[in-house]
């Protein structure tokens, strides 16, 4: 029984010409051959799969070449190629910086690194997961990366380019290997599948390609084992079920379903696909993923966008003609805030059935952008106020209005709940609750319509007298009552006490204008004091506390000259001492 070599070694290409998906790297590297331009380093940096080892080892193969080809191809016949491809040459060395990453392996490198090549022009260092290297290492390494010999070339490949140190980059070239697109892993497998007489359906060679996330050595991993599981014969069917995935059909019948409102059908299809082991939140990915495409498909410039196959490209061209484009953004908005705030819902499940519900609505114009978050009822009002416009946040009405006065003698509480805050109305007035003075509702409208209010009967002056110290009663007994509804007002209030001047003025001291302006939480503590102190003909005069700026310290002296005010020993010591506080 032969021995089994994987797709990935046995078709791992030996010539720049046969690597995929990296041209302009390769064709870079045979102009710097064919130019006899060849840096002392060269730093391949990219994701896994991509080609960073294979190119090292072509391109060493190629320079050691006695007779290139015109292309700057090896020539896979001289005494060099040939003990390079039977793995014991003796100018071209390979090391694993994973398992040799101490500063000793890296001195018996240096070492080699004396002796001159045997055969060939140049002797060639490849270190593979150079990152793996220690510091001590990369600082052992750095003297001869800067000034090696003229014969000697480093070749280094990493995955993760960011832990190198700086210094060892400064003396690279180096070459960001991309990830390989889906068409040209699907072609290569195409051509991997010819090679071993395998029938495999486009749509399935499609799914590998997906799967492997652009690494073609993961590809070929995957296509050994289809090629385990189908046989000679690899359909999508056997891919969807062998890989475990969410099939195409799936995505479009639920899309069909919610075009048509069939909340029950997308609910089933939803249970369907969680019974099956798909997790959840890999469907809203890939839901995203599919209206992202019924999009790009609505106009024949984008739809290369696309990495699919021909006839998925025109199945998602038929489907997106059923759907406006207004349909397909706001689908997505909803789909992106579901993918948003999944992992944070305590019931997954059910927030994503929310939101499949909320896109059959979408499909049936029941539900626009401003009206996603469900609004409370407002409370029943003295008067039917007039219809606000959809979207436009609800503020009091100026103070022009009869019924929103802001007048000492007449102010009221307003008390009522306020819609759902979103991030379409930043305005919303704090909630508090009703207390037991007379209860109103203000209607909030847009600037241009006209108040429906009914305005309200002064109500009658009372002048009851009152003392400095039943005020601060008065005052603290607000403060321990309101610590409940609205903390920081209380205690921005409760940090002074009034005073009681002439004429019923009532001066107090804020420590900042932001509270004054606070309407609501205002009204709240004037009611609070009319009711207590019996009297409505007071006048509240809030006054901004000035906050003394000092100068701080910013040299060394000047910090020193301001401790040593505290510490009148450390002048002391630095006259003993000599000592200087700047240099």
């Amino acid at each position: 029984m032969d021995n089994f070599i994987v797709s990935a070694r046995k078709y791992r290409p030996t010539t720049f010409d046969t690597v995929v998906g990296q041209q302009a790297i390769t064709n870079t590297l045979k102009n710097a051959i064919r130019n006899n331009t060849l840096a002392q380093a060269f730093l391949f940096t990219g994701p896994r799969g991509v080609g960073k080892t294979t190119c090292a080892r072509i391109m060493a193969k190629t320079i050691n070449c006695l007779s290139p080809t015109p292309e700057m191809e090896a020539c896979d016949q001289c005494e060099s190629c040939i003990s390079f491809n039977r793995s014991n040459s003796f100018n071209i060395h390979e090391l694993d910086a994973a398992s040799n990453n101490s500063v000793e392996d890296i001195r018996n490198l240096v070492d080699q690194v004396r002796i001159p090549p045997q055969v060939g022009a140049y002797k060639i260092y490849i270190i593979d997961e150079v990152h793996m290297l220690s510091q001590a290492a990369f600082n052992a390494f750095l003297k001869t990366l800067e000034e090696p010999p003229s014969y000697a070339k480093f070749i280094l490949a990493t995955t993760e380019k960011h832990k190198i140190i700086p210094t060892i980059l400064s003396r690279c070239q180096i070459f960001d290997f991309k990830r390989i697109t889906l068409e040209d892993i699907s072609s290569h497998l195409a051509f991997v599948a010819s090679k071993e007489g395998v029938e495999a359906d486009p749509e399935a060679l499609n799914i590998i390609a997906q799967k492997a996330d652009g690494a073609l050595r993961d590809a070929l991993s995957i296509f050994d084992q289809m090629v385990s599981f189908a046989g000679k014969h690899i359909t999508y069917k056997d891919v969807i079920e062998n890989l475990n995935v969410l099939d195409y059909d799936y995505y479009f019948n639920i899309i069909e379903q919610i075009l048509q409102q069939d909340t029950s059908a997308v609910l089933l299809t939803l249970n369907e696909i969680i019974d099956n082991g798909f997790d959840p939140q890999h469907f809203i990915h890939g839901l995203g993923s599919h209206l992202r495409s019924l999009l790009v498909s609505k106009d024949e410039a984008t739809i290369r966008l696309m990495e699919v196959s021909k006839t998925l490209q025109d199945r998602y061209a038929e489907q997106s003609r059923k759907c406006s484009p207004q349909f397909l953004l706001q689908a997505l908005n909803l789909n992106n805030q579901c993918d948003l705030n999944y992992r944070n819902s305590s019931n997954k499940r059910l927030h994503l059935e929310i939101a499949l519900m909320q896109l059959c609505a979408l499909s049936a114009g029941g539900l626009t952008e401003s009206a996603q978050q469900v609004k409370p009822a407002m409370p029943k009002a003295t008067a039917e106020p007039a219809k606000a416009k959809p979207g436009v946040s609800q503020q009091q009405k100026p103070a022009s209005s009869a019924s929103a006065s802001t007048s000492p003698a007449t102010a009221k509480a307003v008390y009522h709940t306020p819609p759902q805050q979103t991030s379409e109305t930043p305005n919303q007035v704090r909630e508090t609750p009703p207390r037991s003075q007379s209860v109103r509702t203000v209607s909030i409208n847009d600037d241009e319509t006209e108040s429906q209010d009914k305005p309200e009967e002064p109500e009658p002056a009372t002048r009851n007298e009152f003392t400095q110290e039943k005020l601060l009663l008065t005052w603290k007994a607000f403060v321990e009552d309101y610590k409940h509804i609205s903390p920081s007002f209380a205690t921005a209030i409760g940090r002074y006490e009034p005073q009681l001047k002439e004429d019923f003025v009532i001066d107090f001291t804020i420590d900042n204008s932001l509270i004054a302006n606070d309407k609501l939480n205002m009204n709240a503590l004037f009611d609070f004091l009319k009711n207590k102190l019996n009297n409505n003909q007071f006048k509240l005069n809030p006054i901004v506390a000035e906050k003394p700026q000092s100068a701080g310290a910013y040299t060394d002296r000047e910090k020193f000259e301001q401790m040593a005010q505290h510490r009148p020993y450390l002048m002391n010591l630095k006259q003993a001492l000599n000592l200087e506080t700047e240099f």
